[in-house]
């Protein structure tokens, strides 16, 4: 973004397109009290307070719309400068003429994809780590991802990362004053006294939220959960049964599924991508099948056998159970079934048609994780409840991560092992590397918050914003 695109004073649509109630379009930059006066016809009012306003051409005299403005005089707004928000009424019609007059105003252009929160970080109203939550916060579908968010985005990681950096800062200068005053042993002494417990206590906070982090990338990103299990043990009608729709075929006949089928959830509050695999007949090793595979599905001219569906559907079933979080191995009493595989996934076994085991579910149930029947919707619920607790209990998510993206696990991972190498520097009296490495510490904490070497990574970020924020 140039220089004297940023002097701008911007406008956009905030609010979803359509007919709605009420459409906000909120404008920022040094001409927005100009605009806001120029369509009212009257003076600002006060800050921060909404009063009712004719809407008005400001060429014809022509009343829009009667709408609630409010005034945001800067640096107290979101963006840190001078803000106004016009909430006309939602018809299409009203919001393409009150655009169409601010587009024809001097000095106005429409915002970019997320330029009002651009602003708000290059004016230090937000931190990077902030502008990421609040990110995650506007395409959260699940409660814990909604949770997860709303923490970054309120600055509960900033403040966090700070204090880590505080503390450092503090560190740092007791390790300087020991080596500059290293003749004089009384207040080289005084000044390393604690150090040590107080980088052992650092190093304790940022390997526990480098620990969570794993979690927190999950639940910003979705879990994978995959059902697998022999042919007609009612795969697809599990996948059915979670959706509470008919996302797959369904039929009497074994191997009906031949492809991977996918689908959204949201279970417990967890995003789960629930995905349906071919019935297995064994478990599918890899061999020269999966070359075989990659050379049929080259778009060949000649038509695929039964025998080439059905290996290209297995191997299909075996890659995606590799990147699997958890497995439901799912199984039927009327179904020759194949042994339970050992693989790196956690695995719920679970036994479909109970209808048909009623009187003897117990014996069942000791072999069995969970019974259910996916068409009469027993042991569902129970089912859900198992997944949560499982993808709870192997990802630590006891509480919101503040570690959610790559880019910031990368960051506290280097600011983790500089820090540990400050410790080991300490115990061996190393106390000019010791503060070397603090400093570094500090830059890559200063790099996860924000504040040094993050303009390449700017655009990226702030395309991820719809227009209007």
């Amino acid at each position: 973004m140039q220089q004297d695109r940023e002097r701008d004073t911007i406008f956009a649509l905030s609010t979803g397109q359509g007919a709605a109630a009420i459409a906000v379009i909120r404008i920022s930059g040094p001409r927005a009290g100009d605009v806001l006066r120029s369509l009212t016809g009257r003076n600002l009012p006060e800050a921060r307070k909404a009063v009712v306003r004719s809407i008005r051409d400001p060429e014809t005299g022509e009343v829009v719309d009667e709408a609630l403005v409010l005034w945001f005089p800067g640096p107290g707004s979101f963006t840190g400068e001078d803000s106004a928000e016009i909430h006309v009424h939602g018809s299409p019609a009203v919001v393409r003429r009150v655009l169409g007059i601010l587009q024809g105003m001097p000095g106005l252009r429409l915002a970019e994809a997320g330029e009002f929160t651009r602003r708000a970080f290059e004016n230090g109203r937000l931190s990077l780590h902030e502008v990421e939550g609040l990110a995650d916060l506007v395409k959260a579908e699940t409660e814990l991802q909604r949770r997860q968010a709303l923490l970054a985005a309120r600055g509960k990681g900033r403040e966090t990362f700070e204090g880590w950096r505080e503390d450092l800062i503090h560190i740092l200068s007791r390790l300087e004053a020991a080596i500059d005053f290293c003749e004089e042993e009384d207040i080289a002494e005084q000044a390393l006294e604690g150090i040590d417990a107080k980088l052992e206590t650092l190093y304790a906070a940022l390997k526990k939220a480098l620990a969570e982090a794993e979690g927190g990338q999950r639940v910003r990103e979705g879990f994978t959960v995959v059902i697998a299990g022999p042919r007609n043990a009612g795969k697809s009608s599990l996948l059915n049964a979670l959706a509470r729709r008919d996302v797959a075929i369904v039929s009497r006949l074994a191997g009906t599924t031949r492809d991977v089928i996918e689908v959204q959830l949201d279970i417990g509050g967890l995003p789960v991508t629930l995905v349906d695999t071919a019935g297995l007949s064994a478990w599918p090793d890899r061999d020269d099948d999966g070359d075989r595979n990659a050379e049929n599905e080259g778009g060949t001219d000649e038509p695929l056998s039964h025998e080439d569906i059905e290996r290209i559907g297995q191997e299909r079933a075996r890659e995606v159970l590799e990147r699997a979080d958890l497995v439901l191995w799912l199984s039927a009493p009327d179904v020759e079934g194949i042994d339970v595989p050992h693989m790196d996934s956690e695995t719920i076994r679970v036994l479909n048609k109970a209808d048909l085991i009623d009187s003897d579910a117990e014996r069942y149930r000791q072999d069995w994780d969970v019974v259910i029947s996916a068409k009469t919707g027993t042991g569902l619920r129970a089912l859900e409840e198992r997944i949560g607790a499982c993808l709870r209990d192997r990802f630590v998510l006891e509480a919101p991560s503040l570690i959610t993206r790559a880019r910031q696990k990368q960051a506290l991972e280097e600011a983790l092992a500089r820090l540990d190498q400050a410790r080991e520097d300490l115990k061996a009296g190393l106390l000019e590397l010791a503060a070397e490495n603090v400093r570094l510490t500090v830059r890559a904490l200063e790099r996860l918050i924000g504040r040094i070497d993050v303009e390449d990574l700017l655009d990226s970020i702030f395309s991820e914003f719809c227009i209007g924020k």
